[in-house]
């Protein structure tokens, strides 16, 4: 059965039910009245207190329950033990007042039980035929007065745990050698527990396997191992370098290579040169940087525009219902059109002043981030600064009159509530004060905002008077400047033709302009430190760094012309045969 109990209907009679006798003594030592299967006593002078379990009511074998007509169980009525029949022996429930016997919980893997109490004279397919109903039983061993049924998976283990408390008779007998009463508990068995950690560490062995599985499957591939160095691979990563698609594999190369230890004297040559192109590349990260962040600024102002006219229509769109709430046309509309008027115009003002928040929180951090370029900005960048302002003060006398365009439409507002004030009904007279209260009170704030708005405007014209007076003093210095270098120069052209009349009369100089001469003296003073020599390409990288319109092509030209100032020798073997400029100014003094 479902839970456990075993009824009689499905265990086969281990007697024929035509011997009364039998019947008659499996009854009365039950402590029950001897009962015929026709519901006769068959023992008329029968007394219950001569049983072996007294206090038992009589039982009838055609009462409901013996398997004849099944009564149904309640839910909260204890299982009902019953007798188990069999060939050799029958045993018979415990008491159901006297408390269970303990057992313990079933070990892990366990499929052997102690069974105890069996008569002295039961044998091995005595215990066969008691257990074979709750499983296959694959071996009985002897265990100290113990016998020890090894069976497989049980089928029904709660069978078995309701063995326990069980007496068991043999036959007929009433002999103590054929009778005795089952204790039944698992067995802590170490082939069993050895057996069921055997198959623990399967499926553990099992699951880490497919776990690792599982991680493989998962895991990110391995990057392709980095070439070793040669001279073919140099040159393949030098052209790679240069080329923006592969920038970022020839550079995680080159990387390998010098934290391999690939630099030596014999490719220190190779290895600048790449490095060098790697620092052209920032070059044009930093183009493609200013590149995004000018199409970022575009999508902002294209961004504003658009929100701008946005607000303008929630403006108009405003505009139409509070001409539709006048009471011109007030008076024509059904109540549920007003109502759905009203809902409408307040969820366009909310969406409005959204939008109204969004745009002049746009604008502040606009403000801001120009200020912030204001504080950043030397004090040479006048003129950058003197534009900002300008659009500063445009865009203020824009909002200027945006706002004093509100202003004007709130008080004809206002001047047509109060006018229409009188003519309202007195239902309609608390809705129209706190409209107006409501108007006020904005008009109060615009107000506000427009004197703030003023007293900006104000700062921003002095800021931008004062900036002007700025520029004029710095050019009237440039000027100043300017005449005392013309009167200098003059002053050094005279003293020149007075010491050196004789060099007037030479060809033309080298030397065409005043950058050439601040040129010959700052390669002069650079090659002067680097008494080795420099290649053109690293005078000139010195030379941008001061200015950045500095060309080699300009340069070499130079010191082309100058060859008793400057000399160029080759330098290196083979692949790393190098030209460099030395600085030969004092020998070149000595000749000329």
């Amino acid at each position: 059965s479902a839970d456990g109990n075993l009824s009689l209907d499905s265990i086969p009679m281990g007697m024929p039910m035509s011997d009364p006798t039998a019947w008659a003594t499996a009854m009365n030592n039950l402590g029950m009245a001897p009962m015929g299967m026709t519901g006769q006593p068959l023992l008329p002078d029968f007394d219950t207190a001569l049983g072996m379990m007294t206090g038992i009511p009589p039982i009838n074998p055609m009462m409901p329950g013996l398997g004849i007509v099944p009564p149904p169980i309640p839910p909260d009525m204890p299982a009902v033990k019953e007798i188990i029949h069999c060939k050799s022996c029958t045993p018979f429930p415990p008491n159901p007042h006297l408390p269970p016997p303990a057992t313990r919980e079933r070990p892990p893997g366990c499929k052997t039980v102690f069974v105890g109490g069996l008569p002295e004279n039961g044998t091995e397919q005595i215990i066969m035929e008691v257990f074979e109903q709750c499983g296959e039983v694959i071996a009985i061993r002897s265990a100290g007065g113990w016998l020890e049924p090894e069976a497989g998976p049980w089928s029904c283990l709660s069978t078995l745990s309701s063995l326990p408390g069980y007496r068991i008779r043999l036959g007929s007998s009433t002999d103590k050698k054929d009778t005795g009463r089952l204790h039944v508990d698992f067995a802590q068995a170490r082939d069993d527990l050895y057996e069921w950690e055997c198959k623990q560490r399967m499926l553990a062995r099992e699951e880490r396997h497919r776990r690792q599985l599982e991680e493989e499957r998962f895991r990110p591939p391995s990057p392709p191992p980095v070439v070793h160095y040669s001279d073919h691979e140099c040159s393949v990563v030098a052209e790679k370098l240069k080329d923006d698609t592969k920038f970022l594999e020839a550079i995680q190369t080159l990387l390998t290579w010098i934290e391999r230890g690939e630099v030596n004297r014999r490719t220190a040559n190779n290895f600048y040169s790449m490095i060098q192109s790697a620092n052209s590349h920032v070059r044009r990260l930093v183009n493609e940087k200013a590149a995004h962040e000018k199409e970022m600024e575009e999508a902002k102002e294209k961004f504003k525009l658009a929100l701008s006219g946005i607000l303008v229509q929630f403006e108009q769109i405003v505009a139409v219902y509070h001409s539709a709430s006048k009471q011109k046309a007030w008076d024509h509309f059904t109540k549920a059109q007003r109502k759905n008027i009203s809902v409408w115009c307040k969820q366009a003002e909310e969406i409005r002043n959204i939008h109204n928040d969004e745009l002049m929180g746009i604008r502040r951090e606009e403000e801001m981030e120009m200020s912030d370029e204001e504080i950043e900005d030397p004090p040479e960048m006048k003129e950058p600064e003197e534009s900002a302002l300008v659009s500063q003060v445009e865009a203020l006398k824009e909002e200027n009159d945006s706002l004093r365009c509100q202003l004007d439409a709130y008080r004809n507002e206002v001047e047509l509530l109060k006018q229409e004030q009188g003519k309202a009904s007195r239902d309609e007279d608390t809705t129209k004060e706190q409209q107006l209260k409501l108007l006020q009170q904005a008009l109060q704030g615009m107000q506000k905002h427009l004197l703030k708005v003023q007293d900006e405007y104000k700062k921003r014209e002095a800021e931008l008077e004062k900036v002007k007076e700025d520029k004029l003093k710095v050019e009237a210095l440039l000027e100043n400047l300017k005449e005392q270098e013309s009167s200098s120069s003059r002053v050094c052209t005279c003293s020149q033709e007075r010491e050196c009349p004789a060099e007037k009369t030479l060809g033309n100089s080298p030397v065409k302009s005043e950058r050439e001469v601040l040129l010959v003296g700052i390669i002069s003073t650079f090659l002067h430190v680097h008494p080795f020599g420099a290649s053109i390409e690293y005078i000139c990288s010195y030379l941008q760094r001061l200015d950045s319109k500095i060309c080699t092509a300009e340069v070499e030209v130079l010191m082309t012309r100058l060859q008793n100032t400057f000399r160029q020798e080759l330098s290196g073997v083979g692949a790393s045969l190098e030209k460099r400029w030395k600085f030969c100014g004092f020998d070149g003094l000595k000749m000329t």
